[in-house]
């Protein structure tokens, strides 16, 4: 599959373990990083300092809730209340274990929630799983690009 990846995580540590997952296991797509919520919706929508810009459509959203600007939840709000990336499927990566941030994730639409193990072998396996999952079996109903 050739589709891009968003991630959306403001810690460099975890940025640098997903990305080092994602190698590990073989995921060949492209990673594009944003560090903060906002960083996030002007890449989606070509917004702010992304304005003008053609987006692809990501392939597949992981998403961290606590995030600078913008939290991951009002992030995962606006994807889901835009017409142009409601359908993509969208991953809640985090190391929150709340129940309320759990059911919000849920209610506001995400597609799976995952919470960060703390050891990276298990975090490896996680992401194996992930793109294995999103990247490989799962059919998208997304459109190719967004538009402006």
């Amino acid at each position: 599959m050739s589709g891009t990846i968003l991630l959306i995580e403001d810690n460099p540590d975890d940025e640098f373990l997903a990305l080092r997952a994602l190698r590990k296991n073989n995921v060949a797509n492209e990673v594009v990083v944003a560090r903060d919520g906002v960083e996030a919706l002007d890449y989606l929508f070509a917004e702010g300092s992304r304005a003008g810009e053609k987006r692809l459509v990501p392939e597949v959203i992981l998403l961290d809730l606590k995030l600078p600007k913008l939290d991951g939840l009002e992030v995962l709000r606006r994807i889901r209340t835009d017409e142009r990336t409601r359908r993509i499927p969208t991953v809640i990566l985090t190391t929150s274990d709340e129940t309320i941030d759990i059911e919000t994730s849920y209610d506001l639409g995400c597609n799976s929630y995952i919470r960060k193990p703390v050891d990276f072998e298990q975090f490896i396996e996680a992401v194996r799983q992930l793109g294995l999952y999103w990247l490989v079996l799962n059919k998208t109903a997304s459109s190719d690009t967004l538009k402006s």
